[in-house]
Formats: C-alpha cells, structure tokens, sequence
C-alpha cells in the first residue's frame, strides 16, 4: 500500500479509533499494522453484539500474565493466553498461547508466581509480534477475561507501544457476571468463583489455563442465564445491575 492510499484509510477510520495513530503511522507503512487497522474497522461496523442471542454470542476468553499491576509505570505483558468459544460451547482446539520478549529482570516473586523465568522472556517474539497474531486469533469476537480491568490497562497501553493509537477495546468480565451464580456472593477472585462453580483450579498463573477456567466460568453464566429465561448478552447485564 503506497503511503497516500495508507494515510487515506487512517483518515476514514480517524473518527472511530483515534485521530493520534498518525504520528505513529506516517512514515512506518508496516504492513501487520495495516492489516491491524483493517481488521479494528473491521469490528467497529459488526452488528451490536449485546443483542445477539446467547446461542450465537462469538467471544475469545483470554489472560495476560504480567510483571505488575501498573502498566503506566513500567510493568510489562509477560504471556498471554487465549481460547475461543461459541454460546456456552467453548472451542478446546482453538487456543492461543505466546510468552512475550523482555530484555529487563523480571521479579523473583513474578517468577515463582507464573513459572516463567528471564531466559525464556529473552527469546521470545516481542510485542509488537505477539499482539498482531493475537488479534488476528480474536478475528473480531467479544473479549472476555476475569477482572478485566486489569488486561483492558495492558491492552490500552499496548496499543499505544504498537500502533500509537488509543484503543479502547471492549471485554466482558466474568467476575461480574457470578452474581449470576449467587448474588450475595463477594470473594470474586478466579480461585473462589472456581470453587463456588465447581471448575477445578490447576495451573494458576499460566495464561492459558487461566483463560480455559475463565472459558469454564462464562459457559456455565451463559448456561444459567439461558435456563432463567435470559436471551442477550443485553439481558443478562441489566438481570445482574438490578
């Protein structure tokens, strides 16, 4: 793509994704970046999907692990894992799993935490690499993710690293959504609504297999809300906001 058909393409998607993507762009015609946008497009024309029923509600369940909690401040996606499901039905074959390169030390309790050690990190794909592939496997689905603050934080800061856009990407968070399951329920840690829902909790802190007990929790939400009557995804957030 020659840069004036590329700067003519930002600019029909400016509005909807962020006018501060040209200093980034102009000049760096990368094309995973372009193809990036495309598919950011995309998304932002795909039918509402908080009215899609349950039954056809296409989403990918996924999990950053990470070296802290404060993306503004340094801290760095070290991994992430990913699944997709359709409705309650999730997809096993259909996963996504990359560490993410980093060339600073990484904490001895984020190592005993994750299993991840420093070697590892060091050659691994970066993260302008892992962050293409990651959304090419999303291929325009609803995200979902337990506490889904704290991945939204990472992904915004991402988006700002790769494409020097400010991305606001939409995700659904299941620790919300327990109150499903029992509403007087508090604890809401990824251990406790597994416990309460009766996912077993192996291999914490893995990216993967935090995200398929993720995948486990939202299929049994969809399954519960289908049996109360619940039609959309519409449905069951104004249910669980009563």
């Amino acid at each position: 793509m020659k840069m004036s058909q590329m700067v003519q393409f930002i600019k029909q998607i400016s509005g909807k994704i962020g006018s501060n993507m040209y200093a980034g762009i102009q000049g760096q015609a990368d094309p995973r970046h372009i193809s990036f946008l495309r598919q950011l497009q995309k998304e932002t024309k795909e039918m509402n999907y908080l009215d899609l029923p349950l039954s056809e509600l296409k989403t990918v369940v996924f999990d950053f692990e990470t070296t802290g909690f404060f993306p503004d401040k340094g801290d760095r996606i070290i991994s992430i894992g990913a699944i997709q499901m359709n409705g309650d039905k999730i997809e096993q074959e259909k996963t996504f799993y990359s560490l993410v390169q980093s060339k600073t030390s990484l904490p001895k309790e984020i190592m005993e935490l994750t299993k991840i050690h420093e070697d590892e990190l060091k050659s691994a794909p970066p993260l302008s690499d892992v962050f293409i592939q990651f959304y090419q496997f999303i291929q325009g689905r609803t995200l979902v993710a337990h506490h889904a603050k704290h991945e939204q934080a990472f992904m915004r800061q991402a988006n700002l690293e790769i494409m020097r856009a400010n991305i606001e990407p939409r995700i659904m968070d299941t620790s919300f959504f327990i109150r499903l399951m029992k509403p007087q329920l508090t604890g809401n840690t990824l251990e406790e609504c597994c416990l309460y829902c009766g996912v077993e909790v192996k291999n914490r802190h893995h990216a993967l297999e935090d995200a398929k007990m993720t995948a486990e929790l939202w299929s049994q939400y969809i399954k519960k809300a289908k049996s109360m009557g619940l039609e959309t995804l519409r449905d069951m957030y104004e249910y669980v906001a009563k």
